[in-house]
């Protein structure tokens, strides 16, 4: 992967790949995936096990999706949030499969709780820093359309 150019001092983000929360994300919805095949019980794999791999997933979806937009600051923002939602429901799936007993690993349990914990904290601060500092946001052109008088 390119390394983001430095400018001002910043890393300028070339894409969303460059970006720490879709990283992790990424990571995360791959462990889960594998997760839902490998540990848990058959009847869960097509109920909760599809929830939470829907979920997890949709955490990298919105974080590419809002990436794409962020000419868009208002869309840019409203990916984030769903991002955001998306990494909470997830976190209730994990602990709605472990105390419902279909995931019994509880070390693989709290490890991933904890990851997503510390992901939703790190979604959050990326698209606080965005609302405040309009980091991340490209320059809009600035064209005079007005006719010539």
């Amino acid at each position: 992967m390119a390394s983001p150019k430095e400018v001002g001092g910043r890393k300028k983000l070339q894409s969303y790949k460059d970006l720490e929360i879709y990283q992790l994300a990424y990571q995360g919805a791959v462990r889960v995936h594998r997760m839902t095949l490998e540990k848990l019980p058959k009847f869960e794999m097509f109920a909760e096990g599809d929830q939470i791999r829907r979920s997890s997933k949709s955490i990298v979806n919105n974080i590419v999706e809002g990436f794409g937009r962020k000419r868009y600051r208002a869309e840019y923002i409203k990916h984030l949030t769903y991002a955001l939602s998306e990494c909470d429901e997830t976190k209730e799936h994990l602990k709605l499969l472990y105390d419902t007993g279909s995931l019994t690993d509880e070390a693989y349990y709290r490890q991933e709780l904890a990851f997503y914990e510390t992901l939703g904290r790190k979604i959050y601060a990326f698209r606080e820093s965005v609302i405040a500092n309009k980091l991340y946001q490209p320059k809009p052109e600035t064209w005079d359309l007005r006719p010539e008088t």
